[in-house]
């Protein structure tokens, strides 16, 4: 586990109801990942470090909290309640590492995005007096 899923905790923060599920939007994301009808969905499991997902069509089948639009969103969360410029460097350090280790667990989009909102991040910090370092 990196320093970057400890510091979301996915398993307790994410929200992954059957309630959620039964609304439509969770359930139809999960079902695009995993290229089946929405309605083959029976149940999700939230378990320490991937999603169960039960299928009617077969038993199960598992998914990285990673690829979901959850994760882009708490990791942009995070990017954004950085109040120093070190601690800022420190998080993109850790999503640097998780980024490279498991890349393959990505979607392509997440990576772009995140540099985006990180680099607007940067600049607001790095711009004000008391947090920029002196004499860089």
């Amino acid at each position: 586990m990196t320093r970057l899923f400890r510091r979301l905790q996915p398993a307790q923060k994410f929200r992954i109801t059957v309630g959620a599920i039964a609304q439509g939007a969770p359930a139809k994301l999960i079902a695009q990942l995993l290229k089946i009808p929405k309605h083959l969905i029976v149940r999700v499991e939230c378990w320490a470090y991937v999603l169960f997902v039960h299928r009617g069509d077969r038993g199960g089948q598992f998914i990285c909290y990673r690829q979901l639009r959850q994760w882009q969103n708490a990791v942009a969360c995070q990017i954004q309640n950085c109040s120093t410029w070190q601690e800022l460097r420190s998080l993109w350090l850790a999503i640097e590492h998780d980024y490279t280790k498991y890349k393959e667990q990505y979607p392509d989009e997440h990576y772009p995005f995140l540099c985006q909102i990180w680099t607007k991040h940067w600049d607001m910090v790095w711009n004000e007096p008391e947090s920029s370092p002196t004499g860089l």
